[in-house]
């Protein structure tokens, strides 16, 4: 219940709840630094430099602090308006359950200039009997009457803090459940973002890492030695607003802050020990940081108390639905200079290309579970749109050119989504599979086949007029269709939506795939099963296959990540063998330089003859129908590369540097990785 499961998410789980406790701690001004150790033995430390839990005797409970923290339910110091404004915990059972689910967990405290300790086998206080180093099977005594907080030396003047390590229960947790570096280190710079100025510190001390990938982190998988990386920033959520957005920006990164009040009635801890029903006035504090870029993509990353919300909740509400009303009303007001007619923003065409980090502090927040993915605090839904309703207000309103200018581009960048969202969605309601009376819709250019059925047919876009005159030859009109493009299409990674709808080729290809684009993409709708490009086998070639593959890649992305899209592979030679006799001379195709010249040994070796010259194509318009059948449209003897994307981030990371605006990187790129690169497979 409190930790969502045995496996590898809930053993993190455990992790963050000790990990945010020290997080409470920096966020309350006590501290700068956190350590996270993931030590050889699978045990992990947190370490920081906050006041120390406290050490003294609770008085109703007759238990010190340390042990009151690490075994009693609702008995944090976030719990009942205690030692936080507001933190990430709820329950106040966060500690105590890591502890309940630990096969040992020591605590060590720094604080009035000594160091005290308690250990504990799954949650119960006591003493191991270690001989060197720690172990979670050394013997254990618990303690019978009295327990005990240790004194174990000394602490230096000024320091405190507290170092938690545990070892994780393996009769709880699943054999293969292991801590994951790559979300800690996301969690990490998440939280280095979320808390200026507090640096975060993760040191992987294990050997195996198997499987050990996940977040935006490298793979570490199979690399032995110590791993340590630190995250510090100074900036807070714009500059995590900056690191999350890859687009160029519409916008520049506006920061709207502000903060409401609310009442609610809570149970609030008494001096008798007993809970009473007390009603309370929260203030909740808003910090908002977003921008608007100029690709389609949403980024929204919601946290209440530093804590994520991966799915929301009312805060994220709030933030969606009143973004929605306030650019209505700009829209609407410009709506003669805009030429909207009569369409209707929706959400996604608002959200299209923002990047926004939403952050709300609220004492005690109310969450859906205690793996607090989803804020339910009713109240907050109404505090958020409040400050957005009143910031976006002066900002729209505000006579600076500057505001003016980054204002107007926003409203063009918005309706263009809602323009395009429009007409792919009158694309798709038109552009079914084609009958007798939707023929006349389409592309005049498009070669079209006969089959209806969509898992058989297939696409081929064409560079050139003339490779689709060989190409009709070499087609099978049954299930092949054809669509020719003219040289190199627009660069759409550069370009805004409404140019690359207004683009005849783009468009054309849209229109003929018949599934939409962007957001309303809609690949149940799409009239093809495979989508194969035909380029020559050189450079240009490989141009075009790339400006096409940017357009699939921005605007019809389901395509390829469901597999169906290829790129054909047109041979480069053809050598016909000399056969001695009335025997039939044999023609063999190659792919590549290399392959040519494994041939041509082989054939030497063995005695044979071949005719001179070798014939090089230059482009498909020099082969035969014939040829450009055997070789690259007839399903039993050609070769497809499929195009796959593990990676949808990492991919647009890719576009971005090789087909972007900023040129600074792209030419670092080239240079970096000109040794790599063949001289001889330039085709100049």
């Amino acid at each position: 219940m409190y930790i969502g499961s045995n496996g590898s998410p809930g053993l993190m789980h455990c992790l963050w709840e000790i990990i945010d406790n020290s997080v409470d701690e920096a966020v309350a001004g006590n501290g700068t630094r956190i350590d996270i150790i993931l030590h050889a033995d699978g045990s992990v430390e947190v370490h920081d430099r906050g006041r120390g839990i406290p050490v003294d005797v609770e008085p109703r409970t007759g238990l010190t602090g340390v042990e009151v923290v690490y075994t009693k339910l609702h008995a944090g110091g976030k719990f009942g308006g205690g030692s936080y404004a507001a933190s990430g915990g709820l329950h106040g059972v966060g500690a105590s359950v890591v502890n309940a689910l630990s096969e040992r967990l020591d605590v060590e405290v720094d604080r009035g200039g000594k160091t005290y300790a308690m250990s504990f086998h799954r949650g119960e206080p006591g003493i191991f009997q270690d001989s060197g180093e720690k172990r979670p099977d050394a013997p254990f005594t618990p303690f019978e009457e009295n327990s005990e907080l240790r004194v174990i030396g000394k602490a230096p003047r000024g320091v405190t803090g507290t170092r938690v390590r545990y070892w994780a229960d393996r009769q709880i947790f699943t054999k293969d459940a292991a801590f994951q570096l790559g979300d800690l280190e996301t969690r990490a710079r998440q939280t280095a973002f979320l808390v200026p100025g507090l640096e975060i510190v993760v040191r992987d001390e294990r050997t195996d890492r198997t499987a050990d990938v996940a977040g935006d982190a490298e793979d570490t998988t199979g690399q032995t030695g110590v791993i340590e990386t630190s995250y510090l920033y100074e900036g807070g959520i714009s500059e995590f607003v900056d690191y999350l957005a890859i687009d160029p920006p519409v916008t520049d990164t506006w920061r709207i802050q502000g903060e409401g009040t609310f009442k609610e009635t809570v149970p609030v801890l008494q001096a008798d020990g007993h809970m009473v029903a007390t009603e309370v006035e929260r203030v909740c504090a808003v910090d908002i940081a977003l921008r608007w870029g100029t690709g389609y993509d949403t980024k929204v990353r919601s946290f209440v108390n530093i804590i994520a919300t991966p799915k929301g909740g009312t805060h994220q509400q709030g933030f969606e639905q009143e973004l929605l009303k306030v650019l209505r009303a700009q829209v609407e007001q410009n709506a003669r200079r805009l030429k909207v007619g009569n369409d209707k923003l929706e959400k996604d065409d608002v959200l299209a290309g923002l990047t926004a980090v939403l952050t709300v502090n609220v004492p005690e927040p109310q969450f859906e579970g205690q793996t607090k993915e989803v804020l339910g605090t009713p109240a907050v839904r109404q505090i958020v749109a409040q400050v957005i309703r009143k910031d976006l207000a002066q900002r729209f309103s505000s006579t600076k050119r500057d505001d003016k200018n980054q204002a107007s581009q926003l409203l063009d960048k918005i309706v263009s989504e809602m323009k395009a969202r429009v007409s792919a969605r009158a694309h798709k309601e038109t552009q079914r599979r084609k009958n007798a009376l939707e023929s006349s819709t389409l592309p005049t250019k498009l070669v079209d086949c006969r089959t209806n059925d969509v898992e058989r047919s297939e696409l081929f876009i064409v560079e050139g007029d003339s490779a689709l005159g060989t190409a009709k030859n070499a087609r099978n009109s049954e299930f092949q269709a054809l669509l020719p493009i003219r040289g190199k299409i627009l660069n759409v990674q550069k370009a805004s939506v409404g140019d690359m709808l207004s683009n005849a080729e783009c468009a054309s290809i849209i229109q003929v795939i018949g599934a939409g684009s962007g957001r309303t993409f809609d690949i149940e709708a799409a009239r093809y099963g495979k989508i194969i490009l035909m380029s020559d086998a050189d450079v240009d070639g490989a141009h075009i296959r790339t400006l096409l593959l940017t357009l699939f890649f921005r605007y019809m992305r389901p395509l390829i990540e469901h597999g169906r899209v290829f790129a054909a592979v047109p041979p480069l030679h053809r050598i016909i063998v000399i056969n001695p006799g009335s025997k039939p001379n044999e023609t063999i195709y190659t792919y590549s330089e290399q392959e040519m010249h494994a041939l041509l040994a082989k054939l030497r070796k063995a005695g044979k003859r071949w005719h001179e010259p070798i014939q090089r194509y230059k482009g498909l318009g020099e082969m035969d129908a014939e040829q450009l059948a055997n070789t690259t449209m007839d399903r039993s003897g050609r070769l497809l590369r499929r195009v796959r994307m593990e990676d949808a981030e990492a991919a647009g990371r890719v576009f971005e540097l090789l087909m972007g605006n900023e040129v600074a990187p792209r030419r670092e790129f080239i240079v970096d990785s000109s040794d790599r690169l063949s001289r001889e497979s330039i085709d100049a």
